[in-house]
């Protein structure tokens, strides 16, 4: 008979942490997670801290609960369905795309890169919103700058499958995005092409990222930091909206 195979106890704690959460509606407390997963305290704590700072659960400010954080759903958007996210945000990315006229794309982290939902065009606003069947690696894009700067976790998640990618220019960008709020893409991704992309929050995490692109002709920097502007304040509005 073949011998049972030998478990690591951190991970399979670990998991019954998170399936915890699962059952109680995605969050729970530091004394129920280490009660019903018959642990310590502390033990739980550590555990929880380093599920925190990989992601996969966060804190809320104000709030003595940990909740399933963005990664879990990064991982199950591998097979899942956004039709719900397009839906909610399709009338921000088409007010944007008015505005700006250029077109505009709804970016969210996938694994260790960037997936995309959809794409508006300012010329065909009409268009229906359908899934646009897009990956790309995060580093270097302005929505890949965004996850990199605000998604917990996301700089270990490359560089566990692209040791080299996150040389000194990108950590200079990451920076930049974290201090001003929004990510510039100037001919580093794709020749003649521009872009700037703001992040969309959920409970205070950042779940997508808009970008608007064009032609780097049409998109100067200086046209590209007001667009941003603009841009966080149509994804503002529609938070409020939809609280």
């Amino acid at each position: 008979m073949a011998s049972a195979p030998k478990r690591i106890q951190s991970i399979v704690r670990s998991a019954a942490i998170l399936e915890i959460m699962a059952q109680a509606g995605g969050s729970a407390r530091l004394g129920e997670i280490a009660a019903r997963a018959g642990m310590e305290k502390t033990t739980a704590h550590n555990i929880l801290q380093t599920l925190n700072d990989l992601g996969y659960v966060q804190r809320r400010p104000g709030d003595m609960r940990y909740h399933l954080g963005g990664r879990i759903l990064n991982l199950s958007r591998i097979m899942g369905d956004d039709h719900g996210l397009r839906a909610r945000m399709r009338p921000t990315l088409e007010a944007i795309a008015r505005q700006g006229g250029a077109t505009v794309h709804l970016g969210v982290p996938s694994g260790d890169e960037a997936a995309y939902l959809d794409r508006v065009d300012p010329h065909a606003p009409d268009a229906p919103a359908t899934a646009v069947q897009r990956r790309e690696t995060i580093e270097g894009s302005a929505v890949g700058l965004v996850f990199l700067a605000f998604v917990p976790g996301m700089g270990q998640r490359v560089l566990s499958t692209r040791a080299h990618a996150l040389d000194g220019r990108v950590r200079e960008q990451v920076e930049a995005v974290r201090l001003r709020g929004y990510a510039l893409d100037l001919e580093s991704y794709r020749p003649g092409q521009n872009a700037v992309a703001v992040p969309w929050r959920e409970h205070g995490e950042v779940r997508a990222a808009i970008a608007l692109t064009g032609p780097c002709a049409d998109l100067p920097r200086p046209r590209l930091v007001r667009l941003a502007w603009m841009m966080m304040q149509h994804v503002a509005r529609a938070t409020v909206q939809q609280c």
